[in-house]
Order: C-alpha cells, then structure tokens, then sequence
C-alpha cells in the first residue's frame, strides 16, 4: 500500500517546530545526560558510570554512593566530548547540572589529547539541592574529554541524580525527525519504537518520527503497533511504499522532512538496533551549537559483544573499493571495558579522529546540506552512505562521528561475505569511486582482478559471477539505477542460486560431516611470500592438482592459500550457522576466469567514460523529482 500513511502527521507535539521551523528556546541546551545505567540488562552499567571503589547502588538517572566509595563517569557513555564540542561548534564552556542528597564531593575532571587527567571543578556537597559545575572548552583542540567523579568519605553516603551536561542555547533551535527505514522486521522495528516512547527526555527533542516500512511483513500488523502509536501520539507518522532498499527508507525521511521545514536535522536510524535513546538528545544538540553546517553521526557498538566499539571514525579507499577503513588514530574493535594493551590505559578514545563518513546506523543530516547536495542516490543499499558523506565533504560539509552517541547494531564480522548483497556493495563501490575519485581504472580493475583471482582459487564461483554482474552494471551506465535497485535483487539471487556453492547448508544436513568422513584441517602458518603461493595454486589448480582431496575449514583458516589445496571442502560460514559445501571445477573455473579477463579489459577501455556518464546524472538522480518517481507519489 504505497503512500500510506497512518497516523497523520500531528499538529501538537512539545516541543512543536514553529513556523520558521524552530522549537521554543530553552535557557539551557542540555547536550547529554550522565546516565548510570543501560538501556537493557544485556548492557553493563559499566559503560556508563564505575564504582572505583567501595559501593554504590546504580539506577538509570540516579545513583548512591555508599560510604568511603568512588563511582567514576570516566566511562564510554559518561564522558562529555569536550574535543569535538570545542573543534565543531562555537560553545566555549559547559555546565554540569545535578541534584544531591546527603553528603560527598562532585568533582569534574578533564583529560588531553594523551589521556592525562587534570581536575577543572570540585564542590563539596553538605546540603540537599541542586548542584552545578562549569568547565571552559579551551585545551581540547587535539584531544581530550571531560567526566564527573562521586566521592565520599567515612560515614557520608550521597545520592547524585539527574545529571546534565548543559550549554547556552542557540537563538534558533532547529527541530530533530528520525526515520527508520525497516523491512520485515517488524519485532525489531517495534522494539526501537518502543525505547522512544519510554523515555519521555529523549522524545522531547524530537518532533517526528518517520516509519518508512517496505516490507511484507509490516509494523503495523502486530499487536503492539497500536500501543506504541497511541504513546507516540502525533510524532509518529508510519510510511508504507515499495521496497527500494535502505537508500529509499531512508530518504523517505528527508524527502518529508523537507516538508516540513527548511531548517532541519535528520537522524537516520536502522530498525535492528538496541538503542540508547540518549543519542537523540546528543546528536541533536550538537548539531544545533556547530559553528557550520556538519553531518553529525553516532558510533556503533556490537550488539553481541555489548562492550565492543566497532570504529571510532572511519573512511573510504575509494579507487580501492573498500569502505570501514579506520581513520588514523581512532579506536577499532575495542572492548571499551578492558585496556590499551601497548599502554595500560582504559580503552578511551582521547584523541579527535576526523572522519570521511559516518554508517547510517545512526546519522543525523541538516536539510541545508540535502538543499545544497541534493538527496541520497537510489542504489538500493550499500555504499549510499559513503557516496553521500563524499558528496557532501565535497561541497565544504564535514561529517562528525561523535564519541559517546552510539546504538548497538549487529557484528559486522558474524555477516559472510559471499552473500547476494555483495554485488550492491562492488556495483556501489565503483559508483562512489567513479563520483568522487580520479578514478584510475588500471588501478581500480587490479583491485576487482585480485579479489576474482582468490575467490576462484577458493572455488567461491557463484561470488565470482556475482562481482561479474556488478561490474557489468556499472558499465552499463547510470540507466541500471533507473528503478531504484529493485529489479536486479530478484536477478541477483537467481543468478546466485545457479551455483552450489552458494547455498548455506547445516553440518546435520551434510552426511560427510555427519559422520566424521570430513576431519577439520586446520591452515598452518601463512606463507611467507603470498605472490609466489599465488603463482603456485593458480598453476596447480589449472592443472587440476590438489593436495588434499576432501576436509572440512574452520572460518578462520578460510583463506585462499589454505582453502584452495581441497579438491572438495565445507567452509563455516561467518555467520555460524552452517557451512558452504565448494567443490573444483575447472571448466567453470575456466570460463569465469576468461569473463573477467574480457570484463576487466572493457572496463579499462570504458570506465572513464562512464564515470562521466554518472556525473552527468547525478543531477537527475538524486532530485526530489527522480524520489518522488520512485515513491510512486
């Protein structure tokens, strides 16, 4: 049922954008709240305040410090990002706001660019009452952040609550939608909507709530749509239109938004987070106090590994084709509970890392930049992010990963690569690479050339045909976007389903493992000199030589130096669900192997000509007019 929408867009919520598109001008901006406790059980308090020493009895707002005990906010979730605050935007102090009861001390401390601490404000508490410490934002340039300390001595006992972190106002506050783009996950979609509503603070600053929904198996079939729109009143406005991927679910944000004001921020969300709804509140204050327009993104955290930071800031290679590149300095794959283990140090991101662009797990974009870049371009999914952070980064707009504003979303690494969206994520690759990079195409096709070489050494065929068709997409020019990407999913999953190999199956299924007849062979040791191993699988596999018949490969020893030695051979699957079943065939292997050599040399002969052809009609695409086509509106 495209374009319906249920309830209608409201009239009445608080605080309501006014005419010129800004909401009622509070006398303090509150930029985050210095929470003790997660969102959910799976989460550990931990990250968000640390008893140091002796007791304390933590709840979300509110916390109570026995005698003689420390609780520290000097944690993921505590600290206040007094760098990017003082970098951004064009606050220079800040304010730390709470209520006491009993007695202690409050001190706020402050750290540099290499982690040393320094104590900037200390208040001794002997009477119940409200509290407040300032702190300038002036020696943050490189690094360095700021946090709250509770302490008290033998006999006090002191309850800290409702603590905020707050800066003067902007003259004009610019109203936050967020939009979930969902797809049958309808549980999940649900879930997200439901942290929303339950936390009344977080719901405050926003002042709508885009579902676009592209599934068949929609929200609002469950049950519980209803309550959760009655409490969600008029900020919720549910979208049902075709599905067009996360480009279009998307961009169904912006696209009403832009109704709604001219002066706007976005926040992006996925439908399968956990969320903190504290990023709402953090997201859009910074965005409000920037000295210029920035696209202002949240941080991931691995949803099955609650305490790991997937990447502080990253970046694309773009004539690479690789995006998730960490930016230089900025944490990876760190438990934000353990320690640095060169320096001892508790996993802190200290230092202000810049960023190329920022996942659209959680992403808030000004309308200004959609004004003066136009909307997101409709590849379906994969790599729309990266093209839109580029684009802007072109046109002077910087985007910002903030520190402390993060969901927990699904592990990347627990996704197998060797799956139907990989031809959106090489197809999209070399469309961002063709916008916004010279575009060296000898380079770019050695890169692809590299990858077909290992993924037919691994007997990865059906892979193989699938960054084939990506790649004859591209060249087939900006035409293949026409539709939005919804054709070819259909296309690429048949294509996909012509190959074995591609199939997932479980060990029970498979009667080799069943039984035992496939032992697990483990990899070794890599090869020290991996060009001439190359050299010796490709030779070997061409002449049909193996030098193990049959096993079975743990995911972490997949690799083509180890996995090209079966003649036949089951693979775990990154998802650790089942494993794929890769068998030799040299005729098939053949055949490929002389498609791309004759793909990769057209694509020599013509890339750059292309390139051009994307530039040309990028106009076009990413108009509201192309949008508004493909929402069927």
């Amino acid at each position: 049922m495209p374009g319906k929408t249920a309830p209608a867009r409201g009239k009445t919520t608080t605080p309501r954008a006014q005419a010129n598109g800004s909401a009622p001008r509070p006398a303090r901006l509150v930029t985050q709240r210095a929470l003790f406790g997660g969102p959910s059980p799976l989460v550990s308090d931990d990250l968000y305040a640390q008893v140091s020493a002796g007791a304390a009895n933590r709840s979300r707002d509110s916390v109570t410090v026995e005698p003689s005990s420390v609780v520290s906010m000097n944690t993921y979730f505590g600290r206040f990002p007094a760098s990017y605050w003082q970098r951004w935007t064009v606050v220079r102090e800040v304010t730390v706001e709470l209520v006491a009861a009993g007695a202690g001390r409050v001190t706020v401390h402050a750290s540099d660019y290499e982690g040393e601490p320094r104590t900037v404000g200390s208040s001794v508490v002997s009477a119940d009452g409200p509290v407040t410490l300032t702190a300038k934002l002036d020696r943050f340039i490189d690094g360095g952040a700021l946090w709250l300390d509770i302490e008290t001595g033998v006999g006090e006992t002191l309850t800290v609550s409702e603590v905020r972190w707050t800066v003067a106002p902007p003259e004009t506050l610019r109203p936050t939608s967020v939009v979930i783009c969902t797809c049958n996950r309808a549980d999940d979609c649900l879930n997200t909507l439901e942290a929303l509503a339950a936390d009344p603070e977080a719901l405050s600053v926003l002042d709508t709530i885009y579902v676009a929904d592209q599934g068949t198996d929609t929200v609002d079939s469950r049950p519980e749509f209803a309550g959760v729109a009655k409490r969600l009143g008029a900020k919720l406005t549910y979208i049902q239109q075709p599905n067009l991927g996360g480009a279009a679910g998307f961009t169904r944000g912006l696209f009403e938004a832009a109704k709604q004001s001219d002066h706007a921020n976005v926040l992006f969300m996925d439908d399968d987070v956990l969320l903190e709804p504290d990023i709402a509140i953090r997201l859009t204050a910074f965005a409000n106090r920037t000295a210029h327009p920035v696209i202002v993104g949240g941080q991931m955290l691995n949803l099955l590994h609650p305490n790991n930071l997937h990447v502080g800031a990253e970046y694309a290679d773009l004539e690479g084709l690789a995006a998730g590149r960490v930016s230089e300095g900025a944490l990876t794959n760190a438990d934000l509970l353990g320690t640095d283990p060169e320096t001892g140090k508790p996993n802190r991101q200290e230092r202000r890392v810049e960023a190329g662009y920022n996942g659209w797990w959680s992403c808030l974009i000004p309308t200004e930049i959609v004004q003066a870049v136009g909307y997101p371009l409709p590849v379906f999914f994969q790599w729309d992010d990266a093209e839109y952070g580029y684009r802007a980064k072109a046109a002077g707009f910087a985007t910002v990963t903030l520190p402390g504003a993060a969901v927990w979303h699904a592990d990347f690494m627990w996704k197998d690569w060797d799956d139907w969206h990989r031809y959106f994520n090489l197809r999209n690759s070399m469309i961002t690479a063709a916008l916004h990079s010279p575009f060296n195409t000898k380079r770019v096709a050695r890169v692809i050339a590299a990858q077909l070489t290992r993924y037919l050494l691994s007997m990865q065929y059906g892979l193989a045909a699938t960054m084939l068709k990506a790649v004859e997409d591209f060249l087939a020019g900006p035409s293949v976007l026409r539709d939005g990407g919804a054709a070819v999913v259909a296309e690429i999953r048949a294509l996909r389903a012509e190959y074995p190999d591609t199939f997932r199956h479980s060990p029970a299924d498979v009667p080799e493992l069943r039984n035992g007849e496939l032992p697990l062979i483990p990899a070794g040791p890599s090869p020290r000199n991996k060009p001439v191993q190359l050299l010796k699988q490709i030779t070997n596999q061409l002449l049909g030589k193996h030098s193990l018949e049959r096993g079975a490969v743990s995911l972490e020893d997949a690799t083509w130096w180890h996995v090209s030695k079966f003649a036949n051979v089951a693979v775990t699957d990154a998802s650790q669900e089942g494993v794929r079943l890769r068998t030799y065939d040299r005729d098939l292997m053949m055949r490929l192997g002389k498609r791309s050599a004759a793909v990769l040399r057209r694509f020599i002969a013509e890339g750059n000509v292309v390139q051009q052809h994307y530039k040309d009609a990028m106009p076009e695409l990413t108009s509201r007019e192309n949008w508004a086509r493909l929402y069927r509106l």
